[in-house]
């Protein structure tokens, strides 16, 4: 059986099936992982000795996205041992060498912040602090982050006070004259039909509602 895996960082998946061996390391800040080469299998062709886990492909290692991490690092003999039940001797002393080597070539693509101790990429690392970028921001990044909020608050308080709307707010729904019931915003009653257009006062030239018999101004009659 495999013996304990231990990993430059703890956040890492092992890829490897019977036909050979990968494994990829994340960032921890932003989980970018990068994929190991993969590494054949030398008894992978032996007759009996595997129990078929699937094939992996990609020979070359690779940047990749983020994915769901398995924490090698703290349970990996575990894990590796469960996973891989049932492997040859063989298999597993290629699978710790593979391991090794797979190490190696994933720490040259992350570094280790002095101050968090956490294993960032390239894009969480400040190159002129020396530390992540949790630890020390880019001041050029921030700048710009700082502006573009600033610029969307502005547009925000400009709307504010900007003046959509230039019509009137009145209430225009008035009582019908003849049936006494909301009359609507017609012409005609919406209950009765009666005409709802206004008189004007021949003494005053004040306009009342249609059916109204006095002048509420002057108290004419209409």
């Amino acid at each position: 059986m495999s013996g304990q895996l231990i990993a430059f960082t703890d956040n890492m998946d092992d890829n490897s099936t019977d036909a050979g061996f990968q494994f990829t390391f994340y960032c921890d800040l932003c989980r970018e992982g990068y994929k190991s080469r993969f590494i054949e299998s030398k008894t992978y062709k032996k007759k009996g000795l595997f129990s078929g886990l699937g094939k992996v492909a990609g020979a070359a290692g690779s940047v990749i996205g983020n994915s769901t991490i398995s924490t090698i690092g703290q349970t990996g003999g575990d894990i590796a041992s469960q996973k891989f039940e049932g492997m040859s001797p063989e298999w597993h002393k290629e699978h710790e060498k593979a391991f090794e080597t797979a190490t190696t070539e994933g720490q040259g693509h992350f570094k280790r912040c002095p101050k968090c101790k956490k294993w960032v990429c390239d894009n969480d690392w400040n190159e002129e602090s020396g530390l992540c970028v949790d630890d020390a921001p880019r001041e050029a990044v921030e700048v710009e982050a700082a502006r573009a909020q600033k610029m969307k608050q502005d547009i925000e308080d400009k709307a504010a006070q900007t003046v959509v709307f230039t019509g009137e707010i009145s209430q225009r729904q008035t009582a019908c004259p003849k049936c006494g019931k909301p009359a609507g915003t017609g012409k005609f009653c919406n209950n009765c039909g009666a005409p709802m257009g206004m008189m004007v006062c021949a003494k005053c030239g004040a306009q009342s509602p249609a059916g109204t018999r006095f002048c509420g101004e002057c108290g004419g009659k209409l």
